[in-house]
């Protein structure tokens, strides 16, 4: 607790000095005398038998309940405080789209028996639990794209949203440049100071009406970011189909994955290029990412000051009014 005007304690002094100013008028007031002319009859002997009453007694505490009330009321003059610091935390969001291939080619299984798109999703799930304050939305495409989730904190409904992304939902092809640009268009308005995309891919563009350059020169105009990933083992890789008479099949498919176009993307928006060719790569990638853009913190200390005076000023006003209610009834001294 402190005082903000500490100065009027000062005044304190002048209790003591007044309780000393009564007691010594109290000494110098002359009591006034009345005479009889005759105290037969038993008199005298009456008067030294009466007893002071209870109020007579009592009458004292009145002085001192004065001196009490005085007393507060300077103290509530200091202004008494509670001083109490809070630290404010300021964040700073990013504005975060994830765009994720679904093509067919995503059902290859080269990543420790789980297909692309799978595991895509799980490193992505991954990636949504280490974020905080950051608006994050999803991109899929194929052949054409389209937005499952625009910008969201709802990180939870985000997830749900994910995990309900199948393959064989779009158009099949690769559409690079029209998920770039369906992307861009979504965060050209955010007022977010840190805009980026996270491109993942498992093939080269063929497909849609943009070329990934254009989309990405488009993207680096609105300050936007771009983290490009090619997913995937070199060689080609096994893909899973269904055979009426033997059920389940796989067929060696050549996957061509145009690492030249996404590395020109990641240039020219200042964002990086990853190269994905197992689940703990990807993860490793995602990470990386992570590190290089978190939210900004700012933490702010302040100090809030409670007044206490009303503490102080309600027990004051309450012996005061006691103290009149007393001094004009029970205690009530006639001159």
């Amino acid at each position: 607790m402190q005082l903000a005007s500490p100065l009027f304690l000062i005044l304190l002094i002048i209790v003591p000095l007044l309780f000393i100013a009564s007691r010594w008028l109290q000494k110098r007031t002359i009591i006034p005398v009345v005479r009889f002319s005759d105290f037969n009859h038993g008199f005298a002997a009456s008067v030294q038998k009466m007893r002071q009453t209870f109020s007579v007694k009592v009458l004292p505490a009145l002085k001192v309940l004065r001196f009490i009330i005085l007393a507060l009321l300077i103290v509530t003059l200091a202004r008494p405080q509670l001083s109490q610091s809070h630290a404010y935390r300021l964040a700073e969001g990013i504005d975060i789209l994830l765009v994720l291939d679904i093509s067919e080619s995503m059902r290859a299984e080269d990543f420790e028996g789980a297909n692309r798109i799978q595991t895509a999703k799980s490193v992505i799930n991954n990636f949504l639990v280490h974020r905080e304050n950051d608006r994050i939305g999803l991109v899929v495409f194929a052949g054409e794209s389209f937005t499952l989730c625009p910008l969201t904190l709802d990180y939870p409904v985000l997830a749900e949203l994910l995990s309900d992304v199948k393959l064989g939902q779009l158009e099949d092809g690769t559409a690079i440049g029209d998920a770039l640009a369906t992307a861009t268009h979504r965060l050209r308005v955010s007022q977010s100071k840190t805009k980026i995309v996270i491109l993942l891919t498992d093939g080269e563009n063929n497909a849609g009406s943009i070329a990934p350059e254009t989309a990405a020169a488009v993207a680096e105009s609105f300050g936007i970011k771009v983290y490009t990933i090619g997913m995937g083992k070199e060689g080609g890789a096994r893909i899973p189909y269904a055979d009426t008479t033997f059920g389940k099949r796989y067929r060696e498919v050549l996957t061509y994955l145009d690492e030249k176009t996404l590395k020109l993307i990641a240039s020219t928006t200042g964002g990086s290029y990853f190269r994905a060719t197992d689940g703990q790569s990807l993860k490793q990638v995602y990470t990386e990412i992570d590190r290089f853009e978190k939210t900004k913190f700012e933490v702010t200390n302040a100090i809030v000051h409670k007044e206490l005076a009303g503490h102080f000023l309600i027990p004051t006003m309450l012996l005061l009014g006691i103290e009149i209610l007393l001094s004009n009834t029970v205690l009530r001294k006639i001159p």
